[in-house]
This record gives structure tokens, sequence and C-alpha cells, in this order.
């Protein structure tokens, strides 16, 4: 191997940064080989976002650090400069202006010109091949609007491209993308490493980690914890490096599933609306945890609205502890015991620019008026210091805006208001969506003390170990239909295999 093949592309020694009197980070070395995909992880707060910023040149870092490109120290300090020395960041939040076209997306700042005038002929000729190295199928001509996000995240890539960017920076890369979108990514990546570009990959999500990365590198409280090979990479080492113990129990289950014989608490009947679910039945029993697995598409979110009045269903019946509801809205399930937690916290469930107080308040502050209407704000905050107690959320106060934390601990907030509405049975959509792993098995306790105190629990998730590790059996959808159950009453266990083989239509196939 010659010297060049031995060294790191990047390499970024001892990167301090402080912000006042709080330090991001402390010494932090990380490196980057052409041609690999580096995962970088660790919780929020971790300083990842940090360590990158300061990588795009968006951050200055504090004095006596270093950033070397081949060997060759660098200067960083702004963006511009970074981008000279071949380094690109994919946000998660896409910087594409939809009113123009792919090409003119690409090569926004630097459009070729003729006589002093941008050549959209020779932009549009310029860009074509690099799209075709990318195995992109829309021409450059299209305008962004008419993209879905996972092609402008392709058209993000391909500006990368335009720049003779050597390393790429992805962050959350697919976090609003389909499963077929991630596939097409994923391609995408392994082009990227065939022609010897390096990647840096961060995300939450377990499962892209095993298949993407060679290596993975672990930044905790803003401090280099370690780097472990594809070879050596297990969830134990990994999730124990990240939170700094072992979380051998990182699924909660300490609940005991209900007996066959005890009364549901939850029954959904024929539940359908004729366009996307189709005559669903089946049923949650008290201190349950009942898992609905699927691809995406298949129906699962759109049988939870049903159910929650969100959407109006066409046939069907709920029934709650053995009588029947009237859910026409998702004030008439609140009223009658039900709480559902949206899969979109920010879009659907949080008041980003309101307090956490007033987010977990905003459901139930109106039983605690006075005479004449005047709302109670102390017994509001007292339940609000007490939600925040009892779920762990991180903030240094109740008055804090909502939309200033963590996901993780945003999430918990959402949970908080819906818990204090007492519910009897709750619907959770993909309830660790976009969270660290510590918040996930801090999200996992609260649903197993929830499913401990006899709440009915209905989890959906696409993260398949989750579903595996927190369910006690799991149904299955397909095309907007149950297409079978796996544990429970079929005394089978529930494993990924069987999931897939009734989420895809292969089950029996092989017969």
């Amino acid at each position: 191997m010659t010297d060049a093949a031995a060294r790191p592309m990047l390499q970024m020694r001892a990167i301090s940064k402080t912000f006042g009197p709080a330090k991001a980070l402390s010494g932090v070395d990380l490196d980057a080989y052409a041609g690999e995909v580096h995962a970088l992880m660790g919780e929020n707060g971790a300083g990842k976002s940090t360590l990158m910023k300061i990588l795009s040149g968006a951050y200055m870092a504090d004095a006596g650090g270093s950033v070397l490109i081949d060997g060759a120290p660098i200067a960083l300090g702004n963006p511009l400069k970074a981008k000279a020395n071949g380094i690109a960041v994919i946000y998660q939040e896409l910087s594409l202006a939809p009113n123009l076209t792919v090409a003119q997306n690409m090569f926004l700042g630097a459009e070729p010109a003729r006589f002093g005038v941008t050549d959209r002929a020779a932009m549009h000729r310029l860009a074509q091949p690099i799209l075709k190295q990318l195995g992109i199928g829309f021409d450059a001509a299209t305008r962004v609007s008419e993209l879905s996000l996972g092609e402008r995240q392709m058209v993000e890539i391909a500006r990368a491209l335009t720049t003779k960017a050597r390393l790429i920076v992805m962050d959350e890369p697919t976090t609003s993308l389909t499963s077929r979108e991630t596939e097409r990514l994923f391609d995408v990546i392994g082009r990227l490493k065939a022609d010897g570009i390096a990647i840096i990959y961060i995300s939450h999500r377990m499962e892209e980690i095993y298949q993407l990365s060679d290596r993975v590198s672990v930044l905790r409280d803003g401090a280099y914890v370690g780097t472990l090979m594809r070879a050596d990479l297990t969830a134990s080492k990994l999730v124990s490096m990240m939170v700094g113990r072992d979380l051998s129990s990182f699924y909660k289950k300490e609940h005991r599933p209900s007996e066959s014989t005890r009364a549901a608490v939850l029954e959904v009947s024929d539940l359908g609306d004729n366009r996307r679910v189709h005559h669903c039945s089946f049923d949650v029993k008290a201190g349950e945890v009942l898992g609905i697995a699927g691809l995406v598409g298949s129906g699962r979110t759109e049988l939870a609205r049903l159910i929650y009045g969100a959407d109006p269903k066409i046939s069907g019946e709920v029934r709650l502890n053995g009588r029947p509801v009237r859910i026409a809205t998702p004030r008439d399930a609140l009223d009658a015991g039900i709480a559902y937690l949206t899969e979109d916290r920010k879009a659907l469930g949080l008041f980003l620019d309101m307090s956490i107080s007033d987010n977990i308040n905003i459901g139930v502050i109106g039983g605690d008026a006075r005479a004449a209407g005047v709302l109670n704000f102390a017994r509001a905050k007292e339940r609000a210091l007490r939600a925040i107690a009892s779920l762990s959320i991180r903030t240094t106060g109740a008055g804090v805006n909502v939309g200033a934390l963590s996901g993780g601990n945003q999430q918990k907030a959402l949970l908080a208001r819906l818990l204090e509405t007492r519910p009897k049975a709750v619907i959770l959509d993909e309830p660790t969506r976009g969270v660290d792993v510590g918040a996930k098995s801090e999200i996992y306790r609260i649903i197993d003390e929830l499913a401990q105190s006899g709440i009915a629990i209905l989890v959906i998730s696409s993260d398949l170990p989750e579903i595996l590790g927190i369910s006690d059996r799991v149904l299955v959808m397909r095309e907007g239909r149950i297409a079978g159950e796996v544990g429970g009453t079929t005394r089978a266990p529930i494993e990924q295999e069987a999931i897939m083989a009734l989420a895809t239509g292969t089950a029996g196939a092989a017969a």
C-alpha cells in the first residue's frame, strides 16, 4: 500500500469549540479515507453537528486544533474555503430553490457564463453527465418543485459533485425518504465510494449504519469515544459507546402481556375507508403492546387516523372496554379515552414556538379554570414540572420553547401531553423516529411503564428491531389490509422473517 493510500484523505485533530461557558467539543479527532463510508454517531448534543459545521466552514474551531487534507494543513473559516478544498455537506433540511431547474440548482453561484451572461445551454450540458454518473433518470431541465424528496436529495449530491467534492457529509439523509428512495440513495452512495469519494454519514438508524459503514466513530458529550471497524461492529458495543453504559436491556419489556382470556380494551371491527384501508379488525388488551408493521404505504398510519377520527371512515366500529364509541373527530377520541401520537411531531403534534408547559397543558388546561374562566397557571406549571421529571425531559425549565429541545425530548413532551388526558388506549405512530439512541431507550421505558399500568398500547413502526423488541404480538399490514399476525395467539415467536414474508406477500409462497 502506498503512503497516499494508507494516509487518511481527511484528518481532524484536537478540534475544540466553546460557546460562552459551554464546551461543545473537547479535543475531537476524526479521519476519513477515500472510498469509504465513515459513520459518525452519538446522542443528540454529543457534538456531531458542531464538528461538521467546523468542517464545512460554518463555525471556527478554537485555537489548537488542525484540519489536514492529504496530509497538508488547511485553513477553514467559511463555506467557500471548505468547498475549495473539496468538502461538501448535505444537511437534513435541503437547501434547494424549488422554482429553479435541476441544473440551475447544481450550479447555483457558479453558473457557466458567456460574454458575462449565464450560459444555460452549457449549464444543462455540464449537468447531464453528473446525473448519469449517479444513475439519475430525470433531466437536468426538470424544475425541482416537480421532484420527490428522494429525487431532491439526489440533486443535492449532484450539486456537491459539480464542486469536485472529494468528501461528502450526509446528515440524516433518509429521514423523509420512502424505502424505495432510500434504496436508490444507498445505490448512489455505492457509486460514490467506487469513484473514491469519502463519505461521512450521520444517522440514528442502526440498520443503515450496519448496511453502509466501513467504520463507525462515536462522540459523547463533545468528546471522541472511539472507532469501530465494520468487522467489530455490534449493537451492544455501539450503544454502550454512545450512552456510556451497558444497555443489555435496551428494549424495555418488564410488563407481562395480557392473558388471552382478558377482555380487550380497544376493539376495531371491519374498519375502512375503501381507499387506503380495507376491513381491518383486531383488539388490544390491557397492558399489551401490539405492534403494527408493514412496508411504507401499507396503510398503517391511515388505519391509526381512522381509529382516532382524524380521517372519515366508511365502514367499521371502534369499541372501548366493550362499548361502541362514536368517533368523528380527534376530540371525540380523546374524550372517549384514546390518545394518538402522530408520526410528524413538528408539523402535526407540537407548537414549536410555545413553551414546554403550554404544550403539555394545552389539552387539559381548560379543566383547571377557576370561576369566570380564569386559568390556573400555577397548577399548569406544577403539572408540567411533574411531567418533565417523570419522563426525564432534559431542559432548564418548563418555560423553554419546545422547539429548542432535541428530537427525543420533543417526543417526550408530546407524550406528556397525551398522558395528561388519562387515556385508556394509546396509539403511537413512529414513536422514536428521528431521536437518538439514549432517547429511544427512555421512550421504550415509558412505553413499558404505560403497559404495566394497564394501558392498551398500539405501536406503529418502520423499525423492525424496535417492533420485535417491544411488542407482545405483531399485526402486519399489506395494501391496506391486515395480512396476518406474528406471535400472540399464533404461539409462534416474533421473527423478522415472518413479518417481512407477510409484508411482502411471500408468506407461504414456498409451499
